[in-house]
């Protein structure tokens, strides 16, 4: 018997179709699904796991946060602990007829853990188990499969050493960090603080944008525009662009705010070609997912779903460049059968020779690519959005460069030099298949040196310098990947962590006065710089090649966390009151309107927040707050009551203000309006109820 084992129920139903040609038979052995089936003679059972059934964690009784040292916790030997048992039972069931082991997992780090946990846990009920293989595959169709299990490898048991690696030096350095800080500040339960090596790095690039955001002083500076038409209208700029001083700006507009008309003393009319972009990688997926609106977290998961069916190739490769051995053509013809026949016929009939590269070549798994027309059930829009993308981006690096004219003109106006650039394009070809991309620059209309063209307006414009604008999650991963923090499979889960510990806020992420305060109160120690983390994750890149061993990896990164802890145990004083102080500036919503001191957000005995006067007991004005969704506080407040005002978001509905004070007269004065209009419609619907009696009396008649 040929035992298969798949990362997911959904995989091993797929694959069970493929080899059986749809004739396979499904069995349960207690609440898990057996798929067997008969292929080239051999009688083939496969299994479905639910991603890693066997976790990391500490033994007994190390759990005990008040309890446990913190420098013992960094040598102790994590356990592992079967979590999902319905299907260890199963697997136990079968291995009983010692069958030759297939792994069938994804083929990178964590799937090759999945993988070679299950075969341990396989060898614990029969020792014998020697003919081990893995079908390795990069989609989930007929052709890769079949191919997969035609061809056999060995197990990678350095690829999935990486992946335990990793495992150990997560729990490890989460667990001791995370107990530091919360700790250190008393917050427990529910409330803990946490730290991680690759999560406080990150945090740190957010709060250092942050501050870079709110320290910025803008400048002043003024910009003379001139309104020009010919056919269209057009923008010409001063050639200074930006003023500094504004008498310099002033003085030049007054010279030619009446003229009428300015000259083209000089015209630069050139062609170029615009290369196509490269294939898709997993770092510029999300990249160009982010900018459709999706986060990090859903991008991934829509892809893997379409892997899943066999729509797209595996989403998590640093692969830029497709391999030879790849049939784009194929591809191609596939999809003429969807959708994109109009594109893919045009690729076919006009390609260019051969599709364009990007700078990371790896073998693991190729570019991120169509395989296949997704099924018509089960597919959302969610799922065409992201399943177009990336079948638009690989027909555009299989498509012809596009062609544009840049126009640059320069005009005399009272001999004051302007300019206007234009961008027009000739032949789009690629940019007609991937519509992602736009020129910032409009094309101008045709222009000709030494002709005069109207002027409708001179426009002396003040503005000022913007502040550097927040990291997208596509600009945030991209930016990890930089620095060496984690890795394709990891980093927008780093981010959904951020995320789930109330550090960042908002779609493009924010970072929360909590995450603010931890981030400052580490300030310059090594657990918030990426070059500790970047340092880790080359060193289990060299056990996945071979050069290094788990053992040595994970040695060297206890050493290294306990040299920080050390350096952090010095300074708990520092950061307990760093912490502890910004943690109640935050709290802090404004003055009380009865005594003057702050208003702060409490937490009741039961677990209900609400906002009290520090003043207590000499004062008790208490507020009520909404009991979900994550506060801000501002600085207004009600012009009516003068209670102070917080903002309010709820997750999936838009931002409002909240006046804290619930008797408010603007509130109550808001409320009977609404009851007003509620009767009003109460008092008129037996009148709307006898006119639709009365018209339908009439229509019978």
């Amino acid at each position: 018997m040929n035992l298969v084992i798949c990362e997911k129920n959904i995989a091993a139903k797929r694959i069970s179709f493929i080899l059986s040609d749809g004739k396979y038979s499904t069995q349960r052995y207690g609440k898990v699904n057996i798929y067997t089936f008969t292929h080239k003679q051999d009688q083939y059972t496969i299994i479905g796991l639910k991603g890693h059934i066997i976790n990391l964690d500490y033994p007994a009784g190390y759990n005990q946060w008040t309890k446990t040292s913190l420098e013992e916790l960094i040598t102790v030997e994590p356990v592992k602990k079967i979590s999902e048992k319905n299907i260890a039972s199963a697997l136990k069931t079968l291995i009983q007829k010692n069958p030759f082991i297939i792994v069938a997992t994804d083929f990178d780090r964590e799937g090759e853990l999945i993988g070679v946990e299950a075969i341990e846990l396989l060898k614990e009920h029969n020792q014998n188990i020697t003919n081990i293989k893995r079908a390795k595959f990069s989609a989930i169709t007929k052709q890769d499969i079949k191919h997969a299990f035609d061809h056999f490898i060995d197990v990678d048991y350095n690829l999935s050493d990486a992946g335990q690696a990793r495992q150990i030096i997560d729990l490890v350095w989460g667990a001791v960090l995370t107990r530091f800080i919360s700790l250190t500040t008393h917050r427990l339960g529910k409330n803990f603080l946490s730290i991680g090596r690759v999560q406080s790095p990150t945090l740190a690039l957010l709060v250092q944008r942050e501050k870079e955001i709110q320290n910025f002083t803008p400048t002043p500076y003024w910009q003379l525009i001139a309104h020009l038409t010919k056919n269209q209208p057009f923008q010409a700029l001063h050639k200074q662009d930006k003023f500094w001083e504004q008498q310099q700006a002033q003085n030049i507009y007054n010279n030619i705010k009446h003229t009428t008309h300015a000259t083209i003393t000089n015209l630069t009319i050139e062609t170029h070609k615009e290369r196509p972009p490269a294939p898709f990688n997993t770092t510029s997926f999300l990249q160009s997912a982010s900018a459709l609106g999706y986060t990090a977290s859903k991008a991934m998961i829509l892809a893997e779903e379409l892997y899943m069916t066999g729509a797209i190739s595996y989403p998590r490769t640093d692969n830029t460049v497709y391999p030879p051995t790849l049939n784009l053509k194929n591809i191609v013809k596939k999809l003429q059968n969807s959708p994109f026949k109009k594109e893919a016929t045009q690729i076919l009939q006009n390609g260019r020779p051969y599709p364009t590269r990007g700078s990371k070549e790896t073998t693991d798994h190729p570019p991120i690519h169509p395989v296949g027309i997704p099924p018509k059930t089960g597919f959302t829009t969610d799922h065409q959005k992201i399943y177009e993308l990336i079948v638009r981006r690989f027909l555009a690096t299989q498509a012809k460069d596009a062609l544009i004219e840049t126009t640059n003109a320069t005009f005399d106006i009272s001999n004051e030099p302007f300019i206007a650039d234009g961008i027009k394009t000739l032949e789009p070809n690629w940019r007609a298949i991937y519509p992602y991309y736009e020129h910032k620059k409009k094309p101008l209309p045709p222009l000709k040196k030494g002709e005069t063209i109207p002027i409708t307006k001179i426009q002396l414009k003040k503005d000022k310098t913007k502040p550097p604008k927040r990291y997208t999650q596509g600009q945030l991963i991209q930016k990890m990947e930089q620095l060496q923090l984690g890795t394709k499979s990891t980093r927008h889960e780093i981010i959904s962590k951020l995320y789930s510990r109330k550090y960042v806020t908002g779609t493009t992420p924010r970072p929360t006065s909590t995450g603010i305060a931890v981030i400052e109160a580490l300030g310059d120690f090594d657990v918030t710089k990426p070059t500790l983390t970047a340092q880790l994750e080359e060193n289990m890149n060299k056990i996945a090649e071979g050069t290094k061993t788990l053992n040595h990896t994970v040695q060297e990164s206890r050493k290294i966390l306990a040299t920080v802890l050390h350096t952090l145990e010095q300074e708990k004083e520092t950061i307990r009151s760093n912490i502890t102080n910004a943690l109640k500036e935050q709290n802090k919503i404004g003055a009380c309107p009865k005594c003057g001191k702050d208003l702060v957000i409490r937490t009741s005995k039961r677990g209900k927040r609400f906002v009290g006067c520090s003043g207590y007991p000499n004062c008790e004005n208490t507020y009520s707050l909404p009991q979900q969704g994550h506060i801000t506080t501002t600085t207004k407040t009600c012009k009516t009551c003068k209670s102070p005002i917080v903002n309010i978001r709820m997750k999936g509905k838009k931002l409002w203000q909240l006046c804290l004070n619930s008797d408010c007269p603007a509130k109550q004065k808001k409320q009977q309006t609404k009851d007003d209009v509620k009767k009003k419609k109460i008092s008129y619907l037996p009148q709307l109820l006898l006119q639709d009696h009365i018209q339908s009396f009439l229509f019978q008649l």
